[in-house]
């Protein structure tokens, strides 16, 4: 049997965002809704995808990865795209090694955040917000 590399799909949520990584043995490009991850804006949004890249190092350069991500905002498109593009590396190369660095850095990156905002209720203006009072 020939020593092919699979493909790898996974995916990441935060939010209402959802990112879903392709990835492929490459030349360690990395690309997000089909823009290079430099070309990315706001700033902050490309620091927070480029932080599991940045913790692995040289070691994801032997892939490929296409993120594609919908819903949400920006930043919780880039948390997202972040988890999906952590998975991805943590199961291409699966070493323990890897996966202690990157739950080290911040476990957000590995497992999900469940808070989900909360329902707007009867009464007020938001979840929680009630109409005031009178005090007299």
């Amino acid at each position: 049997m020939s020593e092919r590399r699979k493909v790898l799909i996974v995916s990441g949520k935060r939010k209402t965002a959802i990112a879903k990584a392709i990835v492929k043995a490459g030349k360690g490009r990395v690309t997000f809704n089909n823009y290079p991850i430099n070309a990315v804006t706001p700033e902050t949004a490309r620091i927070k995808m480029m932080e599991p890249l940045k913790i692995v190092g040289d070691k994801a350069k032997g892939m490929d990865i296409r993120v594609q991500a919908e819903g949400g905002g920006v930043i919780g498109q880039a948390e997202a795209a972040r988890m999906a593009i952590a998975r991805a590396i943590m199961r291409w190369i699966k070493t323990a090694q890897i996966r202690r660095a990157l739950r080290g850095q911040d476990r957000a990156m590995l497992a999900g955040d469940p808070r989900r905002s909360e329902s707007k209720k009867f009464g007020g203006p938001g979840a929680r917000r009630r109409k005031q009072k009178s005090y007299r």
